[in-house]
């Protein structure tokens, strides 16, 4: 049985990974999860310099999933670089390190700061606020997401995965941008907006009003965006979006991933993605695939 994948020249154990911010950079995790299984782990979203994130309340449980706002809080790359990458190190596993920022001179910064680390791949959070396009999220404009791959395809010493917002109208003409400007992969979906309204103390469940669901509500919308991206661009796709067994990451590969991500499932089962590296394999055995490259996007 062949799980490997190939990612833009880096080659995974398998097609499993975490999904950035449900897994915190890997160590919170290691005492549940064999992290040496993971084809990579995907840290939370690091950015120059420390951001505090919003006020709370900022979780809320929603039907079929959660919604969150926590305004990607995180230590800042200096000491990102100094603990986490370190710790990840010790495991043989693919570290993916996702970069989130509010103008393009902080993405640069982060991806510069990157250059020289021991990481394999940076994922780009592009659902952030730009402060320079009255702060319409950098992955709402396809003009903005080419230049902005652009600038960073320039600096950047690892290969480039852009993480796509499916708040747009049209999914593709977002990843045709990415791919224009360079990107080596995209992954899809980030979290859908969404709002929820405490009806007794008449007000929002979330201080920040609005807040990104996630969870097996949004697979299907996940499922039919990655197939749309895959019918439209050449690079690989990195599924996610509801997965919260096996079943579900099948259901992304044979759409057009070549790899998947699991998110939201490892609050609830932090073993999630052993069942669901496992559940690949017995479905691989099952349906006499030999390579799990075989199975993707044979859904047409």
């Amino acid at each position: 049985m062949d799980m490997s994948v190939n990612i833009a020249g880096v080659e995974w154990q398998n097609p499993v990974t975490v999904a950035s911010g449900t897994f915190g950079s890997g160590e919170e995790f290691s005492e549940y999860v064999d992290l040496n299984r993971l084809g990579a782990v995907t840290t939370k979203g690091v950015a120059n310099v420390p951001w505090s994130g919003n006020p709370t309340p900022r979780v809320a449980e929603v039907y079929g999933g959660m919604m969150n706002a926590i305004g990607l809080q995180n230590p800042g790359i200096d000491l990102f670089c100094k603990r986490d990458i370190p710790f990840l190190k010790k495991y043989d596993t693919k570290i993916i390190v996702n970069v989130c920022g509010h103008a393009p001179e902080e993405y640069l910064a982060v991806v510069e700061r990157l250059a020289d680390e021991p990481i394999d791949m940076m994922e780009i959070n592009i659902s952030c606020p730009n402060v320079n396009a009255g702060f319409l999220a950098f992955g709402q404009d396809a003009h903005h997401v080419e230049e902005l791959t652009g600038q960073i395809k320039k600096i950047a010493k690892q290969p480039v995965i852009m993480k796509l917002t499916p708040n747009v109208t049209d999914i593709t003409e977002i990843a045709e941008a990415a791919e224009a400007g360079g990107a080596d992969a995209v992954s899809l979906i980030n979290t859908l907006t969404g709002m929820k309204i405490d009806i007794n103390r008449k007000t929002f469940a979330l201080a920040n009003k609005t807040g990104g669901v996630s969870g097996p509500i949004v697979k299907p919308i996940a499922v039919r965006m990655v197939y749309q991206v895959a019918q439209a661009v050449n690079i690989p796709i990195i599924g996610m979006g509801g997965i919260s067994c096996a079943e579900d990451a099948i259901e992304f590969i044979l759409a057009g991933a070549s790899a998947v991500s699991v998110g939201t499932a490892n609050f609830h089962n932090p073993a999630v993605t052993m069942e669901v590296i496992d559940g690949i394999e017995d479905y691989m055995k099952k349906n006499g695939f030999t390579s799990v490259k075989d199975m993707v996007g044979i859904v047409r």
